[in-house]
């Protein structure tokens, strides 16, 4: 494979209205069928008319940017100082939505695209029927990174090109199958039409020349699939906030009624050893916060504890093991409210081990004490 990548010039600034297919296919006559267009979001943006007036400087600027950003956010994702990161209602997870104050006037801002599929099959389909040129289009913009300092571009639609290159069921030199291996080829082609661009020499397009098998239907469903959900997140919040989430979590663990199954919270420990070292660690990090006096007692003998179980009514079915809480110090209010606390702090560590809890009264029903089952 050989590409080459070949900055569209000539274009000129981009108002609301203008005809972005007759203002590319005017640069760049040498366009050819099976080139891959990397255009600007913002050129896509100013056409579109996704533009927001506001004041030029001073505070009234910050506050009109703060009201548009939080119109702009779907989730706060984190923040540290200025610098806020969050999901867009187009699901791209970016630094202040992607809201832009560079190469546009002071007066304003330029948003995101509605739509950066949608722009892309447009552009697409004029290219096509209005110059004749068979071509790809990816809407590009800038981001950051997790983990890397720097910034590349990345795609945010994309028309008459897959997002992925599809390496699973493969079989590697070494006869390995690959099994998880898919290519971003619209981000890596967004990156490298970015080399051309710059962002001061106002080259808002680049051809890639060279990538086979394109263009391809336009049933492709553009930039979506890389878009990871939630549900396979395992970064969706920042540090501060997913501590937030813990403690709100933490806050509201409920208690279980009568023969209630244990809830899922996280990933349980698979076997006896795991959940045993598990709670070792749950008590070890209360241990210096909880009162004097307050002991935690973890049931390891299997005949004890079906013996303890088989006489508490409210046993849950699911539980598979107990803790004994007890309370050595004298019995008045203050202390009783004592121990209640540290017991829910032992319930949040164990749910921070991935064990649910549900606290139950010992037979007796005396106050000094507790079962945890979990």
């Amino acid at each position: 494979m050989r590409l080459e990548i070949l900055p569209v010039l000539g274009i000129g600034d981009v108002l609301p209205g203008d005809d972005l297919a007759e203002l590319i296919a005017t640069a760049a006559p040498w366009l050819r069928d099976g080139d891959v267009l990397v255009v600007t979001s913002k050129i896509v943006s100013k056409a579109e008319g996704q533009l927001v007036d506001v004041p030029a400087d001073g505070p009234e600027r910050a506050a009109a940017r703060e009201e548009i950003l939080t119109a702009e956010t779907a989730r706060p994702v984190a923040r540290r100082g200025a610098t806020r990161i969050v999901q867009t209602h187009h699901g791209f997870v970016m630094a202040s939505a992607g809201i832009d104050a560079s190469n546009v006037d002071r007066s304003q801002l330029v948003l995101l695209p509605k739509d950066p599929d949608a722009s892309a099959r447009s552009l697409r389909a004029a290219l096509r029927e209005r110059h004749g040129a068979d071509v790809a289009v990816i809407v590009s913009d800038t981001m950051g990174r997790p983990w890397r300092n720097g910034l590349t571009d990345v795609a945010l639609g994309a028309a008459g090109i897959g997002a992925f290159r599809d390496h699973r069921g493969e079989v590697d030199p070494y006869g390995n199958e690959l099994h998880i291996t898919q290519m971003a080829v619209i981000d890596e082609l967004a990156g490298a039409g970015e080399l051309v661009k710059g962002k001061c020499d106002q080259v808002p397009v680049a051809v890639v020349r060279g990538y086979p098998g394109v263009p391809v239907s336009d049933d492709e469903a553009g930039a979506v699939p890389l878009i990871r959900d939630a549900g396979h997140d395992l970064f969706a919040l920042g540090t501060a906030e997913a501590q937030a989430a813990g403690l709100r979590a933490a806050a509201t663990l409920g208690d279980l009624g009568s023969n209630a199954q244990l809830p899922v919270v996280g990933a349980t420990p698979e076997d006896a050893e795991q959940r045993e070292a598990a709670v070792a660690r749950a008590i070890a990090t209360v241990a210096g916060v909880i009162a004097p006096g307050t002991v935690f007692t973890p049931v390891t003998d299997e005949e004890v504890r079906v013996r303890i179980a088989a006489a508490l009514p409210d046993w849950p079915a699911t539980a598979t093991g107990m803790i004994r809480c007890g309370l050595a110090a004298r019995l008045d209010p203050a202390a009783l409210i004592r121990f209640g606390t540290d017991v829910h702090r032992l319930r949040a560590a164990l749910a921070a081990e991935g064990l649910t809890s549900a606290l139950l009264p010992p037979p007796s029903g005396a106050a000094e004490s507790a079962v945890l089952a979990y």
